[in-house]
């Protein structure tokens, strides 16, 4: 399951589930069943992409860090007051 190809066809598969899981969301006719289980739909096949997104990220060579923060802040900018006569 490491082929890139397979884990492209995966995503785009992944998305286009949320996608029409997202409209049918929006249909006014659903139940409140239909509409809890549309929701867990989208909770897993999201929890499957951000998987599969790490898979494909790895693979490519971009290993996914959080950012440490340092404690160091951006320099104060410095701001001038133009007069225009």
């Amino acid at each position: 399951m490491t082929d890139p190809d397979t884990l492209s066809r995966d995503i785009h598969a992944l998305k286009e589930l949320q996608r029409v899981a997202w409209s049918q969301l929006a249909s006014p006719t659903l139940t409140t069943f239909d509409r809890r289980e549309i929701r867990n739909r989208i909770r897993q096949s999201g929890a499957e992409l951000k998987t599969y997104l790490q898979m494909r990220s790895e693979h490519m060579g971009f290993p996914l860090h959080p950012v440490l923060d340092t404690g160091q802040r951006p320099a104060k900018p410095q701001f001038r007051l133009l007069v225009a006569d």
